[in-house]
C-alpha cells in the first residue's frame, strides 16, 4: 500500500501549521493515501491550540499501523523530543530534533519503495548551528542515500526548473561550473523527467551563466569553453537539450509552452521565476536518489507561524505529486 511520511521541518515555523490546517479539509480524505506525520505530539497539540483548530492525534508506534486518513485526525509518530514548542523564533535546541525526524523519514523511504517522503520547510541557519557542513535537504538526502548525483527540481503547472549548483555563494558558482557537472546534471534531469513525470522525450532548455549567454565570449568565457561543449556531448547521447540561452529571454510564453524543463546554472537564476509564477503551488522534487521525496516550495515563515495565515497549498501539491510518483 502506498504511504506518505511528512517531516514538518523547523518546529518554530509553519511546517506544523500547514499539516494541521490541511487535515481539516476535504483533501485529507479525498487524497486516499495514508499520511504519517513525524512529530513530537506535544508540538502539534500546542500549535493546534494556538491556531484555534480542533484536531485529534492518533499516536502510532509502527508505520505498518497507518490507516486511511480521517478528517481532523493526524496520525503521528514520536521519534524525537521537541525541546521548545514556541513559534516565531529559532531555537538551537530544536536543530537535532529536525534532523532526527528527517533521518527517520529517509530511512523509511529507503526501506519501502511504496513510501514517499514529503518534507516541510527547514531553517538551514538553525541546523548549521550544530552541523557546519549542512547545506540543505537535497545535499543531506544525497549523503544519507549514498547517491552519486542529485538534482533539485522545482515544478508547477507552469514550468519546471532545475539547478546545476544549489546553495553556494554566488562568487563560487563560476568555479563550480564544469563540463562534467553540467553533463551529469542534465542526464539526471532527463532521466528524472522520464521516470517521475512520464515525459517520453523531454525538451530541456539550458541557460547560460553570463548575461546574454556571454555574447560569444565577450561577457565571460564559460558558455564557449564549458557549456557549449557539454551540450554537444549531451546531444550525442540523444538528449534533447538546447545550446545556452540568455536567462532574461528564456522564460517567454512561447518557451514555457515548448519546454519541459529549464536547467539553470545557479539558485537565484531560476527560482525567482517559478516562485513569481507559481508560489504556493509549486513543489520541490529531488532527482537522482533512490527514494521519492517532494517538498513545499516555501520557507519556514517565522513571521506568520501560529497566526493561521499559512497557506497549505504547496503541501497539498507536494502530497499529490508524491502519490503520483510512487
Amino acid at each position: 500500500m502506498k504511504k506518505i511520511v511528512y517531516s514538518p521541518g523547523e518546529p518554530s515555523g509553519i511546517g506544523p501549521d500547514i499539516i494541521i490546517q490541511l487535515c481539516r479539509t476535504a483533501f485529507w480524505t479525498d487524497i486516499k493515501i495514508p499520511i504519517l506525520c513525524i512529530s513530537d505530539p506535544k508540538l502539534l497539540d500546542k500549535r493546534a491550540a494556538d491556531l484555534g483548530k480542533k484536531i485529534t492525534l492518533q499516536k502510532i508506534s509502527d508505520i505498518d499501523e497507518l490507516k486511511t486518513n480521517k478528517r481532523n485526525v493526524i496520525q503521528v509518530m514520536h521519534i524525537s523530543d521537541c525541546k521548545n514548542t514556541k513559534y516565531g523564533k529559532l531555537y538551537k535546541s530544536n536543530a537535532q530534533y529536525v534532523l532526527d525526524n528527517l533521518n527517520f523519514g529517509i530511512d523509511e523511504a529507503l526501506k519501502n519503495k511504496n513510501l514517499a517522503l514529503v518534507t516541510g520547510p527547514i531553517s538551514k541557519e538553525n541546523i548549521i548551528s550544530i552541523n557546519k557542513k549542512f547545506s540543505g535537504h537535497t545535499e543531506f538526502i544525497q549523503q544519507k542515500t549514498n547517491s552519486k548525483e542529485v538534482l533539485m527540481l522545482l515544478a508547477s503547472d507552469q514550468l519546471k526548473v532545475a539547478l546545476t549548483t544549489t546553495h553556494i555563494p554566488l562568487k563560487n558558482v563560476s568555479k563550480k561550473i564544469t563540463k562534467e557537472l553540467i553533463i551529469s546534471k542534465a542526464i539526471t534531469l532527463n532521466k528524472g523527467l522520464k521516470e517521475k513525470f512520464k515525459i517520453k522525450n523531454p525538451i530541456i532548455k539550458m541557460l547560460g551563466l553570463n548575461p546574454h549567454s556571454g555574447e560569444g565570449g565577450k561577457i565571460g568565457k564559460e558558455e564557449v569553453d564549458i557549456i557549449i561543449p557539454a551540450v554537444k556531448e549531451l546531444r550525442k547521447k540523444k538528449i534533447n537539450i538546447s545550446y545556452p540561452v540568455s536567462a532574461d529571454t528564456a522564460f517567454t510564453k512561447k518557451n514555457l509552452k515548448e519546454t519541459d524543463a529549464f536547467l539553470g546554472m545557479y539558485h537565484d537564476q531560476v527560482l525567482p521565476v517559478i516562485k513569481a509564477l507559481s508560489f504556493g503551488n509549486a513543489i520541490n522534487v529531488t532527482l537522482g536518489v533512490p527514494i521519492t521525496r517532494t517538498s513545499v516550495d516555501h520557507g519556514v515563515a517565522l513571521d506568520i507561524a501560529g497566526s493561521g495565515k499559512a497557506d497549505p497549498s504547496s503541501l497539498k501539491e507536494a502530497i499529490k505529486a508524491a502519490k503520483k510518483i510512487i
